[in-house]
């Protein structure tokens, strides 16, 4: 079998299609990460690939954010999918359990935690030999600790704790178990473009969680007992020493050019199953597309495919199962009582009734005022539909009727009867102004038939200033590229030039130079 991970930056990534992308990759499991659509967003080609059932987690919190899916091929079907790591996103059959200690966190900790999108679980049965185990995939979209903000420090530590107690706990209890996604840590200094320039790498609070999690790659795979952590970073096992091998790379300065990047993409597996059953893993630098790049590892097992997908997959929700609701019911009064019944039954796991009462409480007075509008209308419609009178073409609502046509001659009949004498005479100087300004723009346009552009551009540009010409760096003597200060502080908003060419080493001579150069702001 064969598994795959890529954080592609958008769901929209896959111009080609999505099932072409998915056929290129060739993994019976791929697993896609920062996918930035919600639940309300996810149209039918995203959601029904022919050949795969499809399993996601959307942000419940902000549009366009986060989310993650698990594609899988028919042949390799999951028996139970779950959506995050907490479980109270989870209350359908199809649950996988597992939880973990959980006693270091609050309800509302958890709940956070979750709303997120940044996880999908899905639990298959593999072959292996003449046995068959069971195979627990923990797809997962780690946060960034953003240095403007500390308390997503604070939330990444927090999630890193929640998925290091799932997956050890899903383990202990006898499946076997892969981890893998987007991380966003590079572990060892080997797999970062210049560690020199982070202020104490080492220290780094999310590398210290790697090296509790991870098994110390310098340690010998024929070992009997694992040292450390429980689980294998599967490039590093066949890949102990290889250098570059960088999954992601800025596209502001456009470091994938020099490849100077991070390794932050991962699949890392039990050490057991790492041992045994894997046989190959690697990057996939040359597929574009994203800012990140696609990471794959190959086993020697084979997957046993569930005969029927459990109830997160995509084609169970309304929309995709053939049971969407007719308009007709959101113009008449419904029971809510029958409706929340309704709900908890097609919904599957987090698709229900938390996620409807959250999506109200973060759409606020717009949506609100949207449903009463629909009443409204509803209400309107009645009343006409019981009306005695026929009921005439649709324009005739947009044309006035002959009794508005009277009444408004009428209105401007006496309107000017009451007018005086002297606001007669006044209207007529009025309008001789009118008349002058008239000749004066007529003066003007005759003078200058031919629109003299030279004119008026001189004009334009004595009151609006473009953008300086961008000076040439002093190494390669290229014309530079502006850019502005995003980052708070002093200087936000400034812009400044720096050399055109992509980031990379200084050693580099493809690299850009050190250049800077403020833009003055008189200019």
């Amino acid at each position: 079998m064969k598994i795959a991970t890529w954080n592609i930056n958008g769901i929209r990534t896959f111009k080609c299609g999505i099932k072409k992308t998915l056929d290129a990759l060739d993994a019976d499991i791929i697993c896609v990460q920062e996918t930035k659509v919600t639940r309300d967003l996810l149209d039918e080609r995203t959601a029904i690939v022919e050949g795969y059932t499809s399993y996601f987690s959307f942000s419940r919190g902000r549009s366009g954010y986060s989310g993650v899916a698990t594609y899988c091929k028919n042949s390799a079907m999951p028996f139970a999918a779950e959506e995050g790591l907490t479980g109270v996103l989870t209350n359908h059959k199809g649950a996988i359990g597992c939880y973990g200690n959980q006693s270091g966190f609050t309800d509302e900790e958890l709940q956070l935690l979750d709303n997120e999108g940044r996880a999908v679980i899905t639990q298959h049965k593999v072959q292996c030999l003449n046995q068959i185990q069971t195979l627990t995939v923990i797809n997962v979209y780690c946060p960034r600790a953003d240095p403007e903000k500390p308390e997503r420090k604070d939330f990444k530590l927090q999630f890193y704790k929640l998925l290091q107690a799932r997956a050890e706990d899903v383990l202990k209890n006898g499946s076997s178990v892969i981890v893998l996604g987007d991380v966003n840590t590079s572990h060892r200094p080997i797999d970062h473009c210049d560690p020199s320039e982070t202020d104490d790498f080492e220290e780094n609070p999310g590398r210290k969680w790697l090296n509790g999690f991870l098994r110390d790659n310098e340690t010998s795979m024929s070992a009997d007992i694992p040292r450390q952590g429980m689980f294998v970073d599967t490039f590093r096992h066949f890949y102990p020493t290889r250098t570059d091998a960088f999954t992601c790379w800025s596209t502001l300065t456009g470091a994938r050019r020099t490849n100077y990047g991070t390794r932050i993409d991962y699949i890392f597996a039990d050490y057991q199953l790492a041992k045994e059953q894997f046989v190959a893993a690697d990057i996939m630098p040359e597929v574009e597309g994203s800012d990140h790049c696609p990471v794959w590892g190959a086993l020697r097992c084979s997957l046993l495919p569930s005969s029927k997908p459990p109830p997160l997959a995509t084609c169970h929700l309304p929309e995709f199962a053939g049971k969407q609701q007719k308009l007709s019911r959101f113009l008449i009064k419904v029971d809510q009582k029958s409706c929340r019944t309704e709900g908890k039954e097609e919904l599957p796991g987090s698709q229900e009734e938390d996620e409807r009462r959250e999506n109200i409480n973060m759409s606020g007075t717009k949506r609100l005022m949207n449903t009463e509008s629909v009443h409204q209308t509803a209400k309107k419609a009645k009343t006409l539909k019981t009306s005695s009178k026929p009921q005439g073409n649709l324009l005739a609502f947009f044309k006035p009727t002959n009794s508005q046509k009277s009444l408004k001659a009428s209105t401007l009949t006496d309107e000017v009867k009451e007018i005086s004498a002297d606001d007669t005479s006044q209207l007529n100087t009025s309008r001789e102004q009118k008349q002058e300004t008239r000749s004066e723009h007529l003066n003007i346009a005759t003078s200058n038939p031919r629109g003299d552009k030279g004119t008026s551009s001189g004009f334009w540009k004595s009151i609006l200033h473009g953008p300086p010409p961008p000076p040439a760096c002093k190494v390669h003597g290229e014309p530079c590229v502006l850019r502005t200060v995003k980052k708070e502080g002093p200087n936000v908003g400034r812009q400044f030039f720096v050399c055109s060419r992509p980031q990379g080493h200084s050693a580099n001579p493809e690299a850009r130079c050190n250049f800077f150069a403020w833009v003055d702001k008189g200019k």
